[in-house]
C-alpha cells in the first residue's frame, strides 16, 4: 500500500476493495467478469435491435436503447478497474483517473433516474390524456405528442445537463486537498470514504452533494410516482380486460427496472450506515453499479414481445442470408 508523506500532496490512492479471502475474491472475480460481459452484449443487443428494427422505431423503445448505452457507460467504467482490484487484494489509482472514474459514475447514475422519468411520461401519454383533468385513453394523441424530435430533444437536455452537474460535483471534488492518508475503503472513488482521508475542509463538497443529490434523486421520482398514479387510475377504468392487461403489460417491464435501481439506491444513501460493515456497504453499491445494467437488457428482452420479435426477425433473416450466399458460392465452384 501506498503511504505518502504528510507534507506532500497526494497523487495516488489505494482502492481496498473487498478484504475478503482470496478463494472469495476469485470467485466474485468469476462471477463480475461474467455479469460484464453478459451486460455489455445483452445492451449492445438492444441497442442493434432497436436501430435496425423498423417495428422498435417509436418513442419507448429510442428510451430503452439509450438507457442500455447509460449502462455500458456505468459497467465499464467500474467494473474493469475492480475485476484488477480483486485478482490484487487491492489496486492503486491515480488521482485523475479517480476524478474520472467519479464523473463518469455520477453522470451515468443521473441519465440513468432522467431516463427512466422520461420513460413513465411516454406511458402516461401512451395511456392518458394530458391536457385533460380526467384522464381517458386516447392513443390518437400519443403520436403527434411524443414525436422524434422531442424524444431527441428530451435526451439531449436531461444528459446535458446531467453531464453539467457531473462535472461541477467532479471540480469541487477534485479542489479537496489529500496530504496524508490515501487508502479508501471501497471499489469505487466514492465520495464519502473520500471526504473521511481529506485534510482539507469539506463543507463546500458537502454543500454541493446536499443541494444537488436529493432533486437529482427525488424529482424524477415523484414525477414516475404521480406518472403512475395517473396511469393505474386510467387503467382501472377501462371496461375492457383485454385493454387493461395489455396497459399493464406496457407499463410492467418499466416498474420492474424502476423498483430495482431506486431500491438499491435508498439502501446504499438513505439507510444509515452506522452498525453497517464497509464489506456489507460495498456489496450493496455492486447492486446499482453492477448488477441493475446486467438485469436492465434481461428484463426489457425476456419480458417484451417485441423484442422477443425482432430478435427472432433478425437472426432469422442473418440466417437466410448466410444460407443463400453459401449455395450461390456452391454454385460458382460447380
Amino acid at each position: 500500500m501506498l503511504q505518502e508523506n504528510n507534507q506532500t500532496a497526494v497523487r495516488k490512492f489505494f482502492l481496498l476493495g473487498f478484504q475478503v479471502s482470496q478463494n472469495l475474491r476469485i470467485f466474485l472475480f468469476c462471477v463480475l467478469l461474467v455479469v460484464y460481459h453478459g451486460t455489455i452484449c445483452g445492451n449492445l443487443l438492444i441497442i442493434t435491435l432497436v436501430s435496425t428494427s423498423k417495428n422498435l422505431h417509436t418513442p419507448m423503445y429510442f428510451f430503452i436503447s439509450q438507457l442500455s448505452i447509460s449502462d455500458i457507460i456505468l459497467i465499464t467504467d467500474i467494473v474493469p478497474n475492480l475485476l484488477h482490484i480483486l485478482l490484487n487484494n487491492g489496486g492503486t489509482i491515480g488521482f485523475i483517473s479517480c476524478m474520472t472514474q467519479f464523473f463518469f459514475f455520477s453522470s451515468s447514475e443521473g441519465c440513468e433516474c432522467f431516463l427512466l422519468t422520461v420513460m413513465s411520461y411516454d406511458r402516461y401519454v401512451a395511456i392518458c390524456n394530458p391536457l385533460r383533468y380526467v384522464a381517458i385513453c386516447n392513443p390518437l394523441r400519443y403520436t403527434s405528442i411524443m414525436t422524434n424530435r422531442l424524444c431527441l430533444k428530451l435526451v439531449i437536455y436531461f444528459c446535458s445537463s446531467i453531464f453539467f452537474i457531473a462535472a461541477f460535483e467532479t471540480f469541487t471534488l477534485s479542489m479537496l486537498k489529500f496530504c496524508g492518508k490515501n487508502i479508501i475503503d471501497h471499489f469505487i472513488c466514492d465520495p464519502v470514504p473520500m471526504l473521511e482521508i481529506a485534510c482539507s475542509g469539506t463543507y463546500l463538497v458537502e454543500l454541493v452533494v446536499s443541494m444537488v443529490g436529493p432533486p437529482i434523486l427525488f424529482i424524477p421520482l415523484i414525477i414516475i410516482i404521480v406518472s403512475y398514479v395517473n396511469i393505474i387510475s386510467t387503467i382501472l377504468r377501462m371496461s375492457s380486460n383485454i385493454s387493461r392487461q395489455k396497459a399493464f403489460s406496457t407499463c410492467s417491464s418499466h416498474l420492474i427496472v424502476v423498483s430495482i435501481f431506486y431500491w438499491s439506491l435508498f439502501i446504499v444513501y438513505l439507510v444509515p450506515s452506522k452498525g453497517q460493515s464497509s464489506t456489507n456497504s460495498k456489496v450493496l453499491s455492486l447492486l446499482y453499479t453492477v448488477f441493475t445494467p446486467f438485469i436492465n437488457p434481461i428484463i426489457y428482452s425476456l419480458r417484451n414481445k417485441d423484442i422477443m420479435n425482432a430478435m427472432q426477425e433478425t437472426f432469422v433473416l442473418k440466417i437466410h442470408f448466410y444460407h443463400l450466399h453459401t449455395f450461390k458460392n456452391f454454385q460458382k465452384l460447380h
